[in-house]
């Protein structure tokens, strides 16, 4: 269950963040996340429950965007939405599909106090 580890990491950085800054507490954190990031959401949600007890985010109000999967075409160019990390272009067919969106994991924005 990788989750744990990324939801570990997400309150370090969240916490030095905050540090950094002379904040008190976290009252808000806003992640992206993508649909081709290999996150589990369920479990992610449920490590982040348990890593942010005893921590400046135990409090916090956790927002999330989920981001769709995007891919274009190395050959026609044409850009198009998937829901896998491999797959052929659906206009000619073609292998050569760049993923442009949809691979993030990242805090997007944190609100101190």
């Amino acid at each position: 269950m990788h989750e744990l580890s990324i939801a570990q990491s997400i309150v370090d950085l969240a916490e030095e963040q905050a540090r950094n800054h002379q904040a008190q507490c976290i009252e808000e954190l806003e992640l992206e996340i993508g649909s081709l990031a290999g996150i589990e959401i369920s479990a992610l949600e449920f490590a982040l429950e348990s890593c942010v007890k005893g921590t400046m985010l135990e409090n916090a109000r956790i927002v999330r965007q989920d981001i769709s999967g995007e891919g274009r075409c190395g050959d026609c160019e044409t850009p198009f939405f998937t829901d896998t990390l491999l797959n052929t272009c659906p206009a000619c067919g073609s292998y050569m599909v760049k993923i442009t969106r949809g691979k993030e994991l990242r805090i997007k924005s944190i609100v101190v106090k």
